[in-house]
């Protein structure tokens, strides 16, 4: 038996079913509203090589923001296309080196970062992350440590870096880009969720915290989109099948079958979605920006997820000490 408040796995599966089965077509976001201006901004975006990142990077620029623009691994050709479109429009677009596993790039990078700013950064945009897919057991350690430094970690060295002249300055904003599978789960993705996890619960604590220092923490939940995040995880995909043993393989047919095959196909919804409500969101008035923000045309399955912790959370502590700091970030 089953009723609508307690569906069965049969009809949980189904449903599943037919979201993966959903037409591409129907995916397409409606015509974008014009982008507010964020003149006067400057923001740094991290994994700018790409996808959200470097979409991002001119969406902003274009808008009238100071946009310096982070990638790992340079010099590169993903830098020199993307400054020379910068420069073709006169975007007011910087390029600077910064891989957030490391903490030497991350102190060299974001000290560069603050002398083009002239010391002030208002927005963190911190963008840069992995996937490696598989079931949790065949995640060996090297998979895991590379996921949850980039990640995670990543993420810790570069509000470490830059919340400091943020805290002088009493103001600024941290956008954590984290995905539907920060709330949701999908067997055989790996470690990924379990770091998107980590960011959201990493991302929130941020927010009550900051409230009294004036400076926003906003959780972007992206759907999937088709961006090179697929050929990346790819290659690292494939690298961790290759050094898994092949009965470890066998025993979890048929999750690691496709590991490092997959091609994101069948989505084609626009990945300016992401960087268009970054936009929306950094042009709202300081302390009323939201805490998150679901982004896709598609089924936000995290949404329901997302109201029933907030009420939680101010139920839990809203009449507690730390009532204000609550209530400051989800009212």
């Amino acid at each position: 038996m089953s009723d609508r408040n307690h569906p069965t796995r049969r009809s949980l599966i189904g449903g599943a079913a037919a979201l993966a089965a959903t037409p591409p077509a129907l995916l397409h976001a409606a015509t974008p509203a014009a982008l507010p201006s964020l003149a006067g901004r400057t923001v740094l975006i991290t994994g700018t090589s790409s996808g959200f990142g470097r979409v991002g990077a001119l969406l902003y620029a274009r808008a009238g923001a100071k946009v310096i623009a982070t990638m790992r691994g340079m010099p590169r050709p993903e830098a020199e296309t993307l400054a020379a479109e910068a420069a073709k429009e006169k975007l007011d677009l910087h390029i600077v080196e910064i891989d957030v596993t490391s903490d030497t790039s991350v102190a060299a990078g974001t000290a560069r970062a603050l002398e083009i700013a002239g010391g002030r950064i208002d927005t963190l945009v911190n963008n840069a992350g992995i996937g490696i897919t598989g079931p949790i057991e065949v995640q060996d350690m090297e998979a895991t440590r590379l996921i949850f430094e980039t990640n995670v970690i990543g993420i810790q060295r570069m509000i470490r870096a830059l919340l400091p002249q943020m805290r002088a300055a009493k103001s600024g904003q941290i956008f954590n880009i984290s995905s539907q599978l920060g709330r949701v789960i999908v067997p055989g993705g790996g470690h990924y969720s379990a770091t998107k996890f980590a960011v959201e619960a990493l991302s929130e604590q941020m927010a009550y915290e900051l409230v009294p220092h004036g400076i926003d923490v906003t959780i972007i939940q992206p759907g999937g989109y088709p961006t090179k995040v697929w050929v990346n995880r790819n290659i690292l995909t494939g690298a961790l099948r290759d050094r898994t043993a092949p009965e470890l393989l066998a025993a979890y047919e048929p999750f690691t079958r496709g590991m490092g095959t997959e091609d994101g196909s069948g989505r084609s919804a626009d990945p300016a979605d992401v960087p268009r409500a970054i936009a929306e969101i950094m042009a709202m008035p300081a302390g009323k920006r939201p805490l998150r923000r679901a982004v896709h045309p598609g089924p936000k399955p995290q949404e329901a997820i997302n109201r029933v912790a907030a009420e939680v959370q101010v139920a839990w502590l809203g009449g507690s000490p730390l009532g204000p700091l609550i209530k400051a970030v989800h009212d």
